[in-house]
């Protein structure tokens, strides 16, 4: 039987500070129906920064997983279809969206990405790693006004991170909507899932009480914002 394509999209704040009780990552994991999955973390949007290399291996350090790095940015793997095709789970980490396409594609992870997606792989990400999956984002890779970016277009709509943390997140999507800059699409707080199965919304979940997903369409040029049912993930400590 087919693996379900999968897709998890998270609004930031995927590895809570305390770093006792991810709940979303632990969620994510769980996806693959795997016990004891393989999981690779790619953080080129930060040109591969230790800092976000080593969080990740920190949040994951408690759960039941065997997590790997894609560097891209020294000592890359001379085989990289096969080194992403043989993950159940691909994180991608937040930073410049723009910088983590154009890196992508130069070396091809894009294509391999949708081979991964299309055997039931399953992909998610945070702010940049949540973005890049959509055919429009919101971004703050140039300096200055949030812009609108083109994504891979794995999902038919546009997204917005950092919902309810960044000041300027929430009018500039409902700008970029109501002129029709970019299609109808979804927002994310920090600390909440957007889960897709193939390209629709299966589920949107949330490790902060409080948080929500959002959907956002075109009505009469104006933006329409509706917050969608969110499920707070319990602790299963």
């Amino acid at each position: 039987m087919a693996k379900p394509r999968q897709i998890i999209a998270i609004g930031g704040g995927a590895f809570p500070q305390d770093q006792d009780n991810p709940l979303l990552i632990r969620y994510f994991l769980k996806q693959t129906g795997r016990r004891n999955p393989r999981v690779c973390f790619i953080g080129a949007a930060h040109g591969d920064a230790d800092a976000g290399r080593l969080r990740f291996y920190a949040g994951v350090s408690g759960l039941t997983c065997r997590p790997t790095h894609l560097p891209l940015f020294a000592r890359t793997p001379r085989d990289l279809a096969s080194f992403v095709l043989e993950q159940d789970a691909i994180l991608v980490g937040g930073g410049n969206t723009r910088s983590l396409l154009a890196v992508w594609r130069e070396w091809g992870i894009d294509q391999y990405l949708r081979q991964a997606w299309d055997v039931g792989i399953v992909l998610g990400g945070w702010s940049a790693g949540a973005i890049c999956w959509f055919e429009q984002g919101i971004t703050d890779s140039i300096a200055g006004s949030l812009t609108a970016l083109d994504g891979l277009g794995f999902l038919p709509a546009s997204n917005c991170p950092h919902y309810d943390s960044e000041i300027e997140r929430r009018p500039s999507y409902r700008r970029f909507i109501a002129s029709g800059k970019v299609g109808n699409g979804y927002a994310a707080d920090d600390g909440v899932g957007l889960h897709f199965i193939d390209t629709e919304l299966a589920h949107v979940i949330s490790q902060r009480r409080g948080a929500r997903g959002w959907r956002l369409t075109r009505r009469d040029g104006r933006a329409v914002e509706r917050a969608l049912p969110t499920q707070y993930l319990q602790s299963s400590a």
